[in-house]
């Protein structure tokens, strides 16, 4: 998904990127890319983890509206399973950002580590709380990924993902015993791959 509106003069265009997911037993890992408009500001950015779900619903639309280009992008279960989740998050950020409609100059991470885009990059340890571009890119990936787990809570209703959005609550890991292991949960991570072995023994 990507979106643009009509780029105006600014000093150097720099690009936000965080991502939602890293945790959860089931679903994508999702990135979001985000250039916003010095001209056109938004009240209320913040690390999408200290907004509540209302507040994050109500932020997204306007980052989408406001921002100079906007991208989202997502590494699948079986690229996480393959990669292992650390390389399939770069992955999904380097889509991310190659996404863009609009080229930036500079690209600003949250956390340790920068997918390789070809421009110039600096990882922000706690950059969602302090870069406001990171903050919407935050907010883009984390609502974009829960609508997804709605999605896949129609086709699977018994992992219960609406609630806990495939994160490893004791509901989930109770459903994975009862139920088994689906096709959109991460097998490389312990508690599915225990319960894989556990089934195949």
């Amino acid at each position: 998904m990507q979106g643009r509106r009509k780029i105006q003069q600014s000093n150097i265009l720099i690009c936000g990127v965080d991502e939602a997911g890293r945790g959860p037993l089931a679903g994508p890992v999702s990135a979001a890319a985000v250039i916003l408009d010095a001209s056109n500001p938004i009240d209320g950015l913040a690390d999408s983890k200290k907004l509540s779900e209302r507040q994050r619903d109500k932020l997204a639309p306007i980052i989408r509206e406001r921002a100079l280009a906007w991208a989202i992008a997502y590494a699948e279960v079986d690229e996480i399973d393959r990669l292992n989740i650390l390389q399939a998050t770069l992955l999904a950020m380097r889509r991310a950002v190659l996404a863009l409609n609009i080229k930036p100059q500079q690209v600003l991470v949250d956390g340790l580590y920068c997918p390789q885009t070809g421009i110039p990059s600096q990882a922000i340890v706690k950059g969602d709380s302090k870069v406001a571009a990171i903050s919407a890119a935050s907010i883009l990936a984390k609502t974009a990924r829960d609508a997804l787990m709605l999605e896949l809570h129609e086709q699977y209703p018994h992992y219960g993902f609406a609630d806990h959005k495939g994160y490893p609550t004791a509901m989930h890991l109770a459903a994975l015993r009862e139920h088994g292991v689906s096709a959109v949960h991460r097998k490389s991570f312990r508690p599915v791959r225990e319960l894989l072995f556990t089934s195949l023994t």
